[in-house]
């Protein structure tokens, strides 16, 4: 396995100036904490972070931080920062590791192969969870759980019970009942056509709408013509 160092130096001012002109050196501000020590502010390396983090075991490496005037410490990497834009590292949190002390960590699950469900049954597989939680001391902990998943046909469940965990250095924490993966029928999309349809036929006729409008205009009017007819005779009747 690989080994990692990061060179670090202790920080001293506080703040968002010191925090920028500290990234323009190639540095990242970092806290050092943890196993019942006092915390340490330190400027770190951020290329050798960046190394860290883009290794197999991830954030999960335990790596040796060397201090410049200091003793090194084994630590892993607890949290950290990056800006949206460059991805460049803002700020790094370290925790101190006890190579005697069982510790909690989270390792990724990958599977691989085509499964059977997919390729004679036309499912489709789906990955419910990506990592599981477990508890053992640093040096046990696993790169990653890889399972192979040819074999699953519809209905065949991936559960967190199902990992080659080896009981007697690992205690699985995840609930073992736990889907991680599984593959499933794919679901049939309601036809649009048939909700056209029936929106066709529940439509009011717009036509018919129109021509009754038309028609109360015209008996309208045939009644006004009526009534102005008497008036019109009595009125020349006076003339005379």
């Amino acid at each position: 396995m690989e080994t990692f160092t990061v060179e670090g130096k202790i920080r001293e001012g506080r703040g968002k100036g010191p925090a920028r002109r500290t990234r323009m050196t190639g540095m990242v501000p970092a806290v050092l904490y943890g196993a019942r020590k006092e915390s340490i502010s330190l400027a770190v390396n951020a290329k050798q972070v960046a190394r860290i983090l883009r290794s197999e075991t991830g954030h999960n490496t335990i790596f040796s931080v060397q201090v410049a005037g200091g003793s090194e410490e084994k630590a892993m990497l607890k949290d950290w920062q990056v800006d949206p834009v460059s991805n460049a590292l803002l700020h790094v949190d370290l925790l101190r590791i006890a190579m005697d002390v069982r510790m909690r960590v989270r390792v990724p699950v990958h599977t691989f192969g085509e499964p059977q469900g997919v390729k004679m049954q036309g499912g489709v597989f789906e990955t419910v969870t990506r990592e599981v939680e477990i508890e053992c001391l640093p040096g046990d902990i696993p790169e990653e759980y890889r399972v192979d998943v040819s074999e699953f046909l519809i209905g065949k469940q991936l559960r967190a019970g199902d990992l080659p965990i080896d009981p007697a250095k690992v205690k699985l924490l995840t609930d073992p009942t736990r889907v991680l993966a599984h593959v499933v029928m794919l679901k049939k999309e309601d036809e649009p056509v048939v909700e056209a349809a029936v929106a066709t036929e529940t439509a009011p006729a717009e036509p018919e709408v129109i021509k009754k409008g038309k028609k109360e205009t015209e008996e309208g009017e045939a009644e006004g013509a009526a009534e102005a007819a008497p008036k019109a005779a009595e009125k020349k009747g006076k003339e005379k």
